[in-house]
């Protein structure tokens, strides 16, 4: 993978928080597609997708964002774009301490400290 969300949501840690979330279905496919990577990094993430993504923007986690990124995640957008990331060669994340274990722990860490 090209671009790993998670780095994007490093940069967007030190941007500010005040960050206002627009739902896009190609970048959330690609965020998807990077989570689950870090998910079997780290299995304390599993389960934890949504959660992670919208606290990451300082957004609440109410049944209406989580409404709004299950009907995008259904989107034909979003389809296209995991098909086409399955194309797309992914390199092995085995060193636990190479650049994405690093960026997968900065988007829990950020995740954990902004919880309620």
């Amino acid at each position: 993978m090209r671009i790993l969300l998670p780095a994007l949501a490093v940069l967007m840690l030190f941007a500010g928080s005040a960050q206002a979330l627009t739902l896009d279905a190609k970048k959330l496919a690609r965020y998807d597609a990077s989570y689950q990577r870090c998910e079997a990094m780290y299995p304390e993430m599993k389960g934890q997708r949504d959660v992670a993504y919208l606290r990451l923007y300082h957004v609440p986690e109410d049944q209406k964002m989580l409404g709004k990124l299950a009907a995008l995640r259904k989107s034909s957008a979003y389809a296209a774009e995991q098909k086409r990331l399955k194309k797309t060669p992914v390199a092995p994340a085995s060193a636990a301490s190479g650049p994405l274990a690093q960026q997968c722990q900065a988007l829990w860490g950020e995740a954990q400290r902004t919880k309620k």
